[in-house]
């Protein structure tokens, strides 16, 4: 077997084998798109726990201590107080 054979023949495992492997990619796309499909036509993409539309909730957030506000280099205290005064007001 000579050199140009041998390289006929790898060129010709390497396109046999990346043809495997993008007609699966294919095939994964296409059947993801079913399920996609399905799955939204069954109408089981809504999320259970969800609350009611009326029922908001707010979740409740720790307030940033002094020490950590007061060693962050170049942060106006203006704006931190600003923004702890929002949170406080959002959660009365």
């Amino acid at each position: 077997m000579t050199i140009v054979d041998m390289l006929n023949q790898s060129l010709i495992l390497t396109l046999l084998g990346m043809g495997v492997v993008f007609s699966f990619l294919i095939i994964l796309i296409v059947c993801m798109t079913i399920a996609q499909k399905v799955i939204h036509a069954m109408k089981l993409d809504k999320d259970v726990t969800e609350p009611a539309a009326g029922s908001a909730t707010i979740p409740s957030v720790a307030p940033v201590p002094s020490a950590v506000s007061a060693a962050v280099p170049g942060q106006d205290t203006a704006v931190v107080a600003a923004i702890a005064a929002a949170l406080h007001e959002k959660q009365s």
